[in-house]
């Protein structure tokens, strides 16, 4: 509903209601007067008002001492609420998720004494400090919801102990110190449910003498903190469905008596929690068993041969992350439900069995990176029409790229990237028409792009191998590329001027290749642009000044890392890290003319290298305005001119100018630049100053002007006298004059040849105006 009611004709409706029972006013607009109107409802019990689009008045609610249920979920309360709730006695429902609450809860009377209360729900609030010791008087509390709040404290000094009652308990998102014990909980009998997730765990003494009174079905103790060893409760628990305790520190082996003693337990995630030892699984299969995530351990030895008749309903396994040795269990085959399967990141060897692909007709990811896996990358007889997601990478797989990944038809990414496969990238590639993200990186693909490639690719990593020739037309068709990557190769000829129609372009990288020709201007075009790099070439000409890059990429990063060079350190960025990058990487190639001043409008860039070229000209004074650069390299160029104002670049990191033509002072030694040494600068022969050992001549024998000086200069012309200057050059000229004249009277010899050369001179002079003027002595 989505209601406005003004005050008297609400108090009006109401009047003729006066026996209902249950009134539900969701979403609406109740002004001070409608809500003072509810007190005409004294028979109310059940009243729902979530999303209320108005503040309660001050004075609260009704009294309503016969409403059982009060929900106002996701509406506007004032922190006097929870004080005024006492109004309401016979309450047992009570939800007030997302309500804006803040503050503590009320220590006395209030919410305290809602002593019928069985269902209690504060989450998403902004309820901060200690549980008040008076909630212990909710004995009839069966649900209590007190996540995603502020909350703090010691769960074995709060009141919590004392609610025996309680079947339901989420606490999750607070700053709860939890036992992983759980000895405050041990006297809840009714317990089924408990959420803790993202709280602190801590280890706690486990008295062996006592058993736990409650029977849990779901488990979530997931979070931070030392848990100690692997708690001794879960050998009590018999009917456990759900167990979450991944992410705390805990000592022990794989509990897999745990499994065995729990029939109906379908999920456990045991992720990054320091367990270490062999693999032991069950004896008897687990129809209901269908997660196992025991990722990012120690876990060593090889994978039970068993697991596939041990495990058949599994749906997701992830093993990744331990140190796993030995080959693939072909048992895996028998698990025909499982649609994910991570191997990664272990010691594994040998081939991938053809059971796993032919058995597993559900999987839709696999991923199998960074082992020791060697043969095929996939079996002939594949068939994997449900596969979306193949990773392979970082392995020993040889050979070529085979035929029966045809069959993946609904395939959306391909990584196999750091291997030993060889040949050419197939042309058959292109019908794979789901493909989003392929990386052949790495390996030793050789010869021609092919034709074309799937048309709605949107990441393509070819890099670091043997690829030739022109870029064609190869990737025309690929309208939604985001990230081209084709860094060495030997790719030849220009970069096509196509590569404009890429309206989603964000990462080009084309480096140490053998392109040539001119930058296109097409790149101008490419308004989402991050990331270029096109070092280590033979492109010429001059640099495009109207190339734009952006720093926030709008799009979503796939996990293959990117290589950026970057302070003069190779880096490789991923993920959230690579779509916050922005760079210009035009270096060691041929590019000549000035750099254009438009640079300087790329505020947001953090790398921009443009040394090893032809450059001329100045630095432009506009790259003061680069305020996020980290990075900047100018050397090996020919730009002469002074070093402009650069000092306000805080962020930058690594600056060199070197091997220039470049005069005058270097940078003022403050902030960053006190930090760069002679490197930096060495290679200019006319440049002088701090770090460099040549001191400015200017600086030592130059007269110093104060501000004051300089302006009275400014006012009066300048800094030279004119009346003075005439004068001065006057007298010199003078005595110039008079010393030649005494020269000849003193020295005979001087005299004589001084009248001689006079009179060849105007022997010379007389017979050219004969010559070339001839008339002028007729008409005498």
């Amino acid at each position: 509903m989505d209601n406005s009611f003004k005050g008297g004709i609400f108090a009006q409706e109401m009047g003729n209601f006066s026996s209902v029972e249950e009134l539900s006013l969701d979403g609406s607009s109740l002004d001070e007067e409608s809500f003072k109107s509810l007190r005409a409802l004294p028979s109310l019990k059940f009243l729902s008002m979530q999303g209320l689009n108005a503040d309660l008045p001050s004075q609260g609610l009704p009294n309503f001492k016969n409403l059982e249920h009060l929900d106002l979920r996701s509406s506007t309360l004032h922190n006097n609420f929870l004080k005024d709730i006492e109004k309401m006695p016979s309450l047992k429902i009570l939800l007030l998720s997302s309500c804006q609450l803040n503050g503590t809860i009320p220590a006395a009377k209030g919410l305290c004494e809602l002593k019928h209360l069985q269902k209690l729900d504060v989450s998403n609030n902004d309820l901060s400090g200690t549980l008040p010791l008076c909630l212990a008087n909710l004995t009839s509390l069966q649900l209590l919801d007190l996540s995603f709040n502020h909350f703090i404290g010691n769960i074995s000094l709060s009141p919590l102990g004392s609610l025996t009652s309680m079947h339901t308990l989420q606490l999750s998102s607070n700053l709860f110190r939890i036992p992983i014990s759980l000895l405050p909980f041990f006297n809840h009998s009714k317990l089924k449910h408990l959420n803790c997730h993202e709280n602190e765990i801590c280890a706690d003494i486990d008295v062996p003498t006592l058993t736990p009174k409650f029977q849990l079905r779901t488990l979530d103790l997931s979070g931070q903190g030392d848990g100690g060893v692997f708690p001794k409760f879960f050998y009590y628990q018999h009917k456990l469905e759900y167990v979450d305790m991944s992410n705390i520190k805990m000592k022990g082996e794989f509990p897999h008596w745990l499994i065995r003693n729990n029939t109906k337990l379908y999920a456990l995630y045991l992720h990054n929690s320091s367990l270490s030892g062999p693999l032991q699984l069950p004896i008897h299969s687990h129809v209901y068993f269908s997660y196992l995530d025991i990722s990012d351990n120690y876990f060593n030895g090889s994978i039970p041969t068993e697991i596939g008749v041990c495990f058949p309903s599994l749906n997701s396994l992830n093993l990744s992350g331990n140190g796993l040795t030995g080959g693939i269990p072909s048992s895996f085959g028998k698990m025909s439900q499982l649609t994910e399967l991570d191997l990664s990141n272990n010691r594994l060897s040998g081939i991938i069995p053809q059971d796993l692909i032919v058995g597993c007709n559900s999987l839709g990811h696999l991923i199998l990176s960074n082992n020791n896996l060697q043969g095929q990358i996939f079996p002939k007889q594949a068939t994997c029409k449900e596969l979306i997601l193949l990773l392979l990478d970082g392995n020993q797989f040889t050979g070529s790229i085979p035929y029966s990944i045809i069959n993946c038809t609904g395939l959306e990414v391909l990584d196999v990237s750091d291997n030993h496969l060889f040949g050419i990238i197939p042309s058959w590639i292109r019908n794979i028409t789901s493909l989003l993200s392929l990386d052949l990186s790495e390996n030793n693909f050789f010869g021609n792009l092919p034709s074309s490639f799937p048309p709605w690719i949107s990441e393509v990593y070819l890099s670091k191998n043997r690829l030739q020739g022109p870029l064609t037309n190869a990737f025309y068709s690929c309208s939604d590329l985001i990230i081209l990557d084709l860094g060495h190769n030997y790719f030849t000829k220009r970069i096509p001027e196509w590569i404009g129609n890429f309206s989603e372009l964000t990462y080009l990288l084309l480096a140490y290749n053998n392109l040539e020709g001119e930058i296109p201007i097409q790149l101008c075009n490419l308004i989402q642009l991050s990331l270029v790099d096109l070092s280590n070439n033979n492109l010429s000409g001059p640099v495009p000044p109207c190339i734009s890059l952006r720093r926030y990429s709008e799009h979503s990063i796939g996990s293959q890392p990117l290589e950026v060079t970057t302070k003069n350190a190779l880096r490789y960025f991923q993920g959230i890290i690579l779509s916050l990058i922005s760079g210009l990487d035009l270096s060691c190639n041929n590019l000549s003319g000035k750099i254009p001043a438009e640079i300087g409008n790329l505020s947001m860039i953090q790398v921009l290298n443009l040394s090893h070229n032809k450059l001329t000209g100045l630095i432009p004074q506009s790259f003061s305005n680069l305020k996020q650069i980290e990075s900047l390299d100018l050397s090996y160029n020919n730009l002469n001119g002074k070093i402009p104002q650069l000092t306000q670049l805080y962020f930058l990191a690594v600056f060199s100018v070197a091997h220039n033509n470049l005069s005058g002072r270097t940078p003022e030694m403050v902030a960053q630049f006190a930090t760069f040494e002679n490197s930096s600068y060495e290679g200019n022969p006319f440049l002088c100053g701090p770090p460099l050992s040549k001191s400015c001549f200017s600086s030592s024998i130059m007269p110093r002007f104060s501000e004051e000086d300089k302006k009275y200069h400014k006012k009066d012309g300048g800094f030279v006298d004119i009346d003075a200057f005439g004068v001065s050059f006057l007298i010199s000229y003078a005595i110039v004059l008079l010393t030649i004249a005494a020269v000849l009277y003193i020295n005979p010899y001087w005299r004589r040849a001084w009248f001689y050369m006079i009179e060849l001179s105007l022997t010379n002079l007389y017979y050219f105006l004969v010559d070339n003027i001839p008339f002028v002595f007729r008409c005498y």
